[in-house]
């Protein structure tokens, strides 16, 4: 008989809550905004959703940042640095009485990708995601790559160019190619709060030809696909699926291998995630299931 598990995917900006049976389908869905990476907000908001759902019989977590997935230690919590050196399973502990399992959200898209996905035949590709930040996961030889600090994936650590003697961080992808820095980059032109600006907007500007659209992301794309150029180098996988919601732009995937293929990278295939906002709290449930 098929189990109903609560599943949350935290994210910098907001937080996706679900009911998903232990098949993988997912019988309701919810989402709310989160007010300036406020992590004690994401705990009341898991807390309220579990209550008002008393037949769930588990809970898994997908978390930004280096997660352990063992002990449910959070050491640093990507964009929510209320999690930095939190222990999520010990709060769900005390707080939800439940079984609780958490990973890494990046992880959680690939192994969502492994469960219902594109990738179930694979055993070798990567997954990227896309959104406050750039992470990744990586699957080899037929297993999940975490790394000796649960730090293998966080692919918007690498370098977009040569940082020379200016400060390192400011030339990563997470610096150089998300939509945050997108939608940052633009609001400082227009002269408005990040707020008020977002991703569609930039992107229409871009399709009917604004300049400054064009500037920004054509650097954005750049920026992406040198990240992906050098991940075909490092792991040489099949495939890397991409996730995030700006793969809900018809185009964008096209784009991207179209822009890769000038690189000269061709052989692997690059795909949106089949779940697209649902593929973490799937992975989250998988992992769950698993352990």
């Amino acid at each position: 008989m098929d189990k109903d598990i609560a599943a949350f995917d935290i994210g910098g900006t907001n937080l996706k809550m679900g009911i998903v049976q232990t098949d993988g389908q997912l019988l309701e869905t919810n989402e709310v905004a989160i007010v300036n990476f406020d992590g004690l907000q994401i705990l009341a908001e898991m807390k309220k959703w579990v209550k008002n759902h008393p037949d769930v019989t588990g809970i898994a977590m997908s978390a930004p940042g280096y997660v352990n997935p063992q002990t449910g230690l959070i050491t640093m919590g990507g964009a929510i640095r209320d999690f930095d050196n939190f222990n999520m399973l010990k709060w769900a502990e005390e707080e939800l009485h439940l079984p609780t399992a958490i990973e890494n959200d990046a992880n959680c898209a690939l192994l969502a990708e492994k469960w219902l996905g594109k990738a179930q035949t694979l055993d070798n590709f990567l997954c990227m995601t896309i959104g406050t930040g750039v992470g990744g996961g990586i699957y080899v030889n037929d297993k999940l790559v975490r790394g000796a600090r649960f730090r293998a994936g966080e692919f918007g650590y690498m370098f977009t160019e040569r940082p020379g003697a200016s400060q390192p961080s400011t030339h990563t992808v997470n610096e150089q190619a998300t939509l945050y820095q997108l939608r940052k980059q633009y609001a400082a032109h227009l002269q408005k709060p990040v707020a008020e600006v977002n991703g569609e907007e930039i992107f229409a500007g871009y399709d009917a030809g604004d300049y400054m659209c064009t500037r920004l992301v054509t650097e954005f794309f750049n920026g992406i696909c040198m990240s992906l150029y050098n991940l075909i180098y490092l792991f040489d996988p099949s495939h890397i699926f991409i996730g995030g919601g700006i793969t809900q732009r018809p185009t964008f995937i096209a784009e991207i291998r179209e822009q890769l293929a000038w690189f000269g990278a061709r052989d692997t295939v690059i795909a949106a995630t089949t779940h697209h906002n649902q593929a973490g709290m799937l992975g989250a449930v998988y992992h769950y299931l698993e352990n």
